[in-house]
């Protein structure tokens, strides 16, 4: 049985259909993160400590930073499907929004790398630690106060450019929102809706990364 609301035109439906959306919408961005962080930590390393790497990489990460997300998402759906290449829509998107991520990761983490004195490691490595040993113990401790609000700031750009990947069929939040305006022609109520889900979403990981950046400052 469906209930409509007084003069909306939606019905008792529609909220499973946006929870869904909303469910779509952090399935995409928690697994476009894991990749891309991962990858981005890898790329980061390399490039600080490998001459060839950073030069191989450098159009990777240049491209990836520099052109709209919008415009990487329907140029890769385009090229793959010309080739034949077939995947869900998440899985293209974890794999676009996760290469993006990778690509800003990287450099984050390689600034934070770079960010650690050369007395620090001089001194590991004095101390009788070999290269791995002061990385772990030394270099990724400081690094890692130096990077993370930055790279919080790019895990909340992520989960609002989610909302791009409806382009490739992906229905997450805002485009399971989009539907349902075509359908209602309730767009004040609805954008207003998707908005607060964005800020609930998004304020408790910025709020967290404050106290969690207190705790770690030296």
């Amino acid at each position: 049985m469906q209930f409509s609301f007084a003069n909306q035109g939606l019905v008792w439906s529609d909220a499973y259909f946006l929870a869904e959306g909303l469910f779509n919408t952090i399935r995409l961005a928690a697994s476009a993160t894991f990749v891309g962080t991962l990858v981005g930590i890898a790329l980061g390393w390399l490039r600080t400590v490998s001459l060839t790497a950073r030069i191989v990489t450098a159009p990777y990460i240049d491209i990836l930073r520099s052109v709209p997300m919008i415009i990487q998402l329907i140029l890769a759906n385009s090229f793959l499907s010309i080739l034949g290449f077939g995947a869900s829509p998440f899985w293209f998107g974890t794999i676009a929004l996760g290469a993006w991520m990778s690509a800003v990761t990287a450099e984050v983490v390689r600034a934070g790398l770079l960010s650690v004195p050369v007395q620090y490691r001089r001194s590991a490595r004095s101390l009788g630690m070999n290269g791995l040993q002061e990385l772990l113990y030394i270099s990724m401790p400081l690094a890692f106060r130096t990077a993370l609000t930055p790279w919080i700031g790019l895990v909340l750009s992520l989960i609002k450019d989610s909302a791009l990947a409806g382009v490739v069929g992906y229905v997450e939040y805002m485009r399971s929102t989009q539907i349902l305006i075509t359908r209602t022609h309730e767009t004040w109520l609805l954008l207003i809706g998707a908005g607060l889900f964005y800020f609930i979403i998004c304020y408790p990981v910025s709020r967290y990364s404050r106290r969690l950046e207190g705790r770690i400052v030296v």
